[in-house]
């Protein structure tokens, strides 16, 4: 039985292991996804300038109502509660958009500067300017 599995080629196992990743690979796809096109949590990206940090959330559907920011030494919290109902004097014919919400925590490198933070919220991305607090930045130290 083993000399089966040993003589096969490499072949075999690249695609054992293909169908593996796809398996799994959509299990995740599920179990993120809440609708078409909607992952239950926003999508990421983050970045580090040196005196900043730049986070970009993707919050396609959402106001500005709907969206919580806390910002606390060096943790950041992004909250928000997305809404489909349908309009006043509607019935649903169709659901596929889900009403949810959302709690998304980062614990970043540094404290950030809270009373600098700004946010901006456009085309459906929520862009976070977190700037470093003053201690936390690297200074250049002059030899005497």
């Amino acid at each position: 039985m083993w000399t089966r599995v040993i003589n096969r080629g490499p072949g075999d196992l690249d695609l054992f292991r293909a169908q593996l990743n796809r398996l799994f690979g959509d299990f995740d796809d599920s179990y993120r996804s809440f609708g078409k096109g909607y992952a239950s949590t926003p999508y990421t990206n983050m970045f580090d300038n040196g005196d900043a940090f730049i986070l970009q959330a993707e919050v396609p559907g959402m106001s500005r109502e709907d969206l919580q920011i806390k910002v606390q030494g060096n943790y950041l919290e992004l909250s928000g509660n997305r809404k489909a109902e349908a309009p006043e004097g509607y019935k649903a014919h169709r659901v596929e958009r889900r009403s949810a919400s959302f709690t998304r925590s980062f614990t970043l490198s540094s404290d950030v500067d809270v009373e600098k933070v700004e946010a901006e919220l456009g085309d459906g991305i929520l862009t976070l300017t977190l700037p470093k607090a003053e201690a936390a930045k690297a200074k250049q130290i002059e030899i005497k």
